[in-house]
């Protein structure tokens, strides 16, 4: 099983955006050093509790701290930005940092709607042109003739690996028939997660990237030595989601105690959603539970959101995740 992380550069509660982005470089190498496939950043924007706004500059700060685990986006919200950008930014990463590179697409725009008009001015709306974007895109990344009168520079001929990502049946279509690798965002979305699986892999069409269905699934993931322990630090995560329900973006909070007194029912009803995949105990409680999901979904590769206050936790999740992992491997 490959096992990916999926990084948002979390803010810490009384800490600022350079610690988060010093405890991501530190959290990378140890992700390559416990053979993590690839380790990738998502775009959001307007968010105190998110510091991966520039996400293309996050991937290389990531890279230049590794030397072997793959990098790259999960993903680019692709209507925020002219595709000819996208394709100089990560043409630029890959000449930088030569086979190591992925271009993970999302058509959402990782933002509120006053923010997102912001972002694309004119382009409001472009969510509509994601598939002729997306298009367009690959384009730049397969032309290697001089004759094209706009070319990546660079990145004409580097043939980029493109994900497209998702949480609903819109882009399971679209990746199937374009032959690209999915990945589903169940991290937050999860209840399209069966029939986005099923339609991608029924309607899949081979392509010169791609022969075969690959399907990542995104998952939350809180591993502690106890289960007491890893339940503990998965309430900072619990908090963060209450927090957006009621219009507030704050850093990520410390741990509490005891969740129920700060949530109502319906707020607790509406996270437990939201949440539904995600994998909270000690190694045994975690390996038993993935186990089950794996069978269920035949997932791929799994990509781990671990979003703990405590980076020393943090690491430590990573390292019985490892663990984890490799009970998978050797049956045991």
């Amino acid at each position: 099983m490959r096992l990916s992380i999926l990084d948002l550069a979390p803010i810490r509660q009384g800490a600022d955006a350079a610690h988060a982005y010093a405890v991501m470089a530190e959290q990378a190498r140890c992700a390559e050093a416990l053979d993590y496939h690839r380790y990738w950043l998502a775009e959001h924007h307007n968010m105190a509790g998110v510091g991966s706004a520039a996400t293309s500059v996050l991937i290389g700060h990531v890279a230049g701290a590794t030397r072997t685990i793959r990098v790259g986006s999960g993903g680019i919200m692709l209507p925020n930005h002219p595709p000819l950008v996208i394709a100089e930014q990560f043409g630029t990463l890959e000449t930088l940092y030569p086979g190591r590179i992925d271009l993970g697409l999302g058509r959402a725009p990782g933002t509120d709607q006053l923010t997102a008009r912001a972002l694309r001015r004119e382009r409001f709306g472009a969510e509509h042109d994601f598939p002729r974007d997306v298009l367009e895109l690959q384009a730049y990344f397969k032309q290697e003739a001089s004759e094209y009168p706009v070319r990546a520079i660079p990145g004409a001929g580097l043939r980029v690996p493109i994900w497209l990502l998702g949480s609903s049946l819109f882009s399971a279509k679209l990746s199937a028939h374009l032959g690209l690798p999915y990945a589903f965002a169940a991290h937050f979305a999860p209840a399209d997660l069966m029939d986005a699986l099923t339609v991608y892999r029924s309607d899949f069409e081979p392509s010169e990237q791609l022969d075969h269905p690959y399907a990542m699934i995104g998952v939350n993931i809180v591993a502690a030595d106890t289960n007491d322990e890893a339940r503990r630090l998965y309430t900072s995560m619990q908090m963060q989601s209450v927090d957006m329900l009621r219009g507030c973006r704050d850093p990520l909070p410390a741990p509490i105690d005891d969740i129920e007194d700060y949530w109502s029912g319906p707020e607790r009803s509406a996270v437990e959603q939201k949440l539904a995949c995600s994998f909270v105990g000690s190694a045994n409680t975690v390996y038993e539970s993935l186990a089950r999901f794996l069978d269920a979904t035949r997932a791929d590769e799994l990509i781990v959101n671990v979003r703990i206050h405590d980076e020393a936790a943090a690491r430590h999740c990573l390292e019985i995740l490892a663990e984890v992992r490799d009970r998978f491997v050797t049956g045991s």
